[in-house]
């Protein structure tokens, strides 16, 4: 069999394993919290960095509606400043930690992308984070790595092969965003405003 006839084999086999009713989650967990004002958090190293990247951007202009509250989200793989300062002064494994003890509150999202699971920098913010009464998710492969035990939603790949994992980290942000979109357009204020005075706290 030939490498991309089998790439594309695997890849089927990845897709038919997505965890749907996490993902469902997380769609539910990010549609509330633009109304609550709370922040959300992306950080991931090298490709899951630029998947980190395109999900702060998708949910920050994508997902708009005029006279909607807007997501505050923001990428701390970004700021290539302040990344290399804590990288050189204090050490790779603080670049994110460091960030959050700036911004993160109670309640807030983190999202920590890491196809290991095992990556220092981002397992240690996500302790801090979980420190901090913040709610946590994983983007994960392999075995999902101490990453996986840690978060309270993990979006765990079944794969053992880091381009699929990587692949499909960035399908299901899309998925995210576009259930998003259609689910922000296909309600009214007044529904939404309805739907959260009946929640019970």
């Amino acid at each position: 069999m030939d490498t991309l006839t089998n790439y594309i084999m695997h890849l089927q086999q990845s897709i038919d394993q997505l965890p749907k009713s996490e993902i469902a989650r997380v769609i539910d967990l990010l549609y509330a919290v633009r109304f609550t004002g709370k922040q959300v958090f992306v950080m991931g190293n090298g490709g899951s960095a630029s998947t980190a990247s395109h999900f702060v951007c998708d949910l920050a202009k994508n997902t708009r509606r005029d006279g909607w509250p807007r997501y505050k989200v923001i990428g701390l793989s970004d700021n290539m400043a302040i990344f290399s300062a804590y990288a050189n002064d204090e050490g790779y494994e603080n670049v994110f930690c460091e960030q959050l003890a700036n911004l993160v509150l109670p309640d807030d999202i983190v999202i920590a992308i890491s196809a290991s699971g095992n990556s220092k920098n981002v397992v240690d913010a996500i302790q801090y984070a979980k420190g901090q009464n913040a709610f946590t998710i994983g983007f994960t492969g392999f075995d999902g790595g101490i990453l996986g035990t840690l978060v309270d939603i993990n979006l765990h790949i079944n794969s053992n092969i880091i381009e699929h994992v990587e692949d499909l980290h960035l399908a299901m942000e899309h998925m995210i965003i576009k259930c998003l979109k259609e689910r922000i357009y296909s309600e009214s204020m007044t529904q939404v405003f309805i739907k959260n005075v009946d929640t019970p706290s």
